[in-house]
């Protein structure tokens, strides 16, 4: 890969420490190598534009906070490269590991790096959501939400209008390329602790954002995924408690009936909502 056609887009607020550590290691070798390196400023109120400066990358800034996939969006626009490396603010990733996602970015639509490391507290809702997301798109995903990863610039710009302006960008676009069936690849890579301040994700909130945006990035790819095992399930559930009302009572209950009801309905929900999918993915190639 030239590596004239590589930028670089880290999106920052509120992280001038972590941003100074990441640009340190991160702006000899982009010099060296002619990489292109945009630091995108969230409206932060620190020092972080002044640390963009100093270290002498590219700096957008929004005039106002807009969230993580805000700013993503801001930088994939503006880069100028043919393939995009993002990054995040805080530290964590190491800029070496930028050469081994490149490797395979020639056989790849998007290479992501995964964390080997986790940090505990948050393991269990993450393994829930990949869980969630593994049965969903039908794909072991080892990483579903890492921030470091390089992805061909064409193909990202075709899914920004799904891709939330918060910070589950990475997860939805994770499962648009899956679910479009484009290569993607996870290669292996360590994490360092975040520098500077908290991060501002929190659990049950953003879990259950995130939780709400898996399913609704399926149902655009993959309607059929969601409204046939819900629909299943209430058609199971009316039959049995059906049968058990006219075992037990001599009449079918009202509650079996509207859930068989209910399940029909789902099922031709799923149906339309396939044909919409496909019609849009039909107009989207176009």
């Amino acid at each position: 890969m030239d590596s004239a056609k590589i930028s670089i887009i880290i999106p920052a607020y509120n992280e001038e420490e972590g941003l100074d550590r990441a640009l340190g290691s991160l702006m000899p070798i982009a010099a060296a190598k002619g990489w292109e390196v945009i630091v995108v400023d969230d409206g932060s109120t620190d020092k972080t534009p002044e640390v963009v400066k100093e270290q002498g990358a590219s700096l957008i800034s929004h005039p106002v906070n807009k969230g993580y996939g805000a700013s993503l969006k801001t930088g994939i626009r503006v880069a100028g490269g043919e393939v995009v490396i993002i990054m995040d603010s805080d530290g964590q990733h190491d800029a070496s590991g930028i050469e081994q996602l490149l490797e395979h970015i020639d056989r790849y639509d998007m290479v992501v790096g995964a964390r080997k490391k986790n940090v505990l507290i948050r393991a269990p809702g993450k393994k829930l959501l990949s869980l969630v997301a593994n049965f969903l798109s039908g794909v072991k995903i080892p990483d579903l939400n890492s921030g470091f990863r390089a992805i061909r610039k064409n193909i990202v710009k075709s899914f920004l209008h799904i891709c939330p302006n918060g910070f589950s960008f990475t997860t939805t676009i994770t499962l648009a390329f899956l679910r479009e069936g484009y290569n993607v690849k996870y290669v292996p890579l360590e994490a360092e602790m975040r520098v500077g301040r908290k991060s501002s994700v929190k659990f049950f909130r953003d879990g259950y954002k995130t939780f709400l945006l898996i399913i609704r990035v399926i149902v655009l790819f993959n309607p059929l995924k969601v409204f046939i095992p819900a629909s299943l399930f209430l058609l199971v559930a009316g039959v049995l408690f059906t049968l058990y009302g006219i075992i037990s009572f001599g009449r079918a209950p009202n509650v079996g009936i509207l859930a068989i009801l209910s399940s029909i309905i789902l099922f031709f929900m799923g149906i339309l909502a396939d044909q919409i999918s496909a019609i849009r993915r039909e107009r989207r190639l176009d």
